[in-house]
């Protein structure tokens, strides 16, 4: 039976994905253009703070709903760390990982031979959001080679993809912990993508096989009937 915590995450569900995609918007739209107007710079401050005001909203109405509340607090820890560090500007961009635990809700129930499809978006996220929070660190600090969004998407793919051609490279503190969060999601990914690899290539081949093994069946039977 679905309890008044699962119902309630079903129905704000939609409207929290669609805040997270407006923080996005209001994350981005600064770090890509800095040259944008002051008023402008000032609003989508205040719509990436009324989405964090959703979020910590969100949770604590969870925490009220749950029966066990400390219980609820210890085992969502990640949701406290959601709410409390993305109020530090360096880990604004932390306030996405409650999109990526959302989309994760909705597709839990589907997911199973979907995992390749998952993989790959995770990566694609990994890549945008790390592209951006790099620039952002990186951009206006004193002897930067990541100044632009093209310098920080190869980075980013380079990184991701443990080539690390060192061309560009983050030389602020923040910077670099972006490189390392988006080494070990490449690792991981790297290694589930050769794992998927690995299981498509033993079905196929055990397939053929069984095909194979059929056909030879079919035609020994048919050699019988015809003696």
């Amino acid at each position: 039976m679905e309890d008044r915590v699962e119902r309630w995450e079903r129905r704000v569900e939609v409207p929290l994905l669609l805040l997270a995609v407006a923080f996005l918007v209001a994350y981005a739209w600064p770090v890509l253009d800095p040259r944008l107007d002051g008023s402008l710079v000032d609003g989508l401050a205040v719509l990436s703070w009324s989405v964090w005001a959703a979020f910590l909203l969100d949770f604590v109405v969870r925490v009220a709903l749950a029966r066990r509340r400390r219980h609820y607090v210890v085992h969502h820890w990640y949701d406290v760390a959601l709410v409390a560090l993305p109020m530090l500007r360096p880990l604004r961009l932390l306030r996405l990982v409650a999109l990526a635990r959302l989309l994760d809700r909705s597709a839990r129930a589907n997911l199973t031979g979907r995992v390749g499809i998952y993989v790959g978006a995770v990566l694609v996220s990994a890549v945008g959001l790390g592209a951006l929070a790099v620039l952002d660190a990186e951009q206006d600090a004193p002897g930067a080679t990541i100044t632009g969004i093209g310098d920080a998407l190869w980075w980013a793919v380079s990184t991701v993809t443990t080539v690390g051609y060192g061309d560009v490279y983050p030389v602020t503190t923040t910077g670099r912990f972006v490189g390392v969060a988006l080494m070990v999601v490449g690792v991981a990914a790297v290694g589930i993508a050769t794992a998927l690899l690995a299981a498509w290539l033993i079905t196929y081949l055990t397939a053929e096989e069984a095909e194979a093994e059929l056909e030879a069946v079919e035609a020994a039977e048919a050699a019988e009937v015809a003696e």
